[in-house]
């Protein structure tokens, strides 16, 4: 059975790669803060998992080479084989309107 995680979880266990990340980069947290443009306690604030903004998140993200992560979170969505077979073709003429003379 598996257990999901709370959004606090979450938010920990993304802070915590988020500072592993960092650290094999062999860069401190002050200077993240000024390649992503973020202030020191944004960085502070998502390492140790009490949140951030989405702009922050995403400027740590690029100033850690890692924006490609963001692209994980919502895969571009294909429609699937069976949809494609119950889409109705596209109309390639207007419906005649009853009692219209034929022209």
């Amino acid at each position: 059975m598996t257990t999901r995680m709370t959004p606090d979880e979450r938010e920990a266990e993304l802070g915590q790669h988020l500072r592993d990340l960092r650290l094999r980069q062999n860069i401190d947290q002050r200077q993240l803060a000024e390649r992503a443009d973020v202030a020191l306690n944004a960085v502070k604030n998502l390492e140790g998992g009490k949140g951030a903004t989405v702009t922050s998140l995403v400027k740590v993200l690029r100033g850690l080479g890692r924006e490609e992560w963001l692209g994980t979170l919502a895969p571009q969505v294909s429609i699937s084989p069976l949809q494609m077979l119950k889409a109705k073709p596209a109309r390639q003429r207007a419906s005649r309107v009853k009692g219209a003379p034929h022209v």
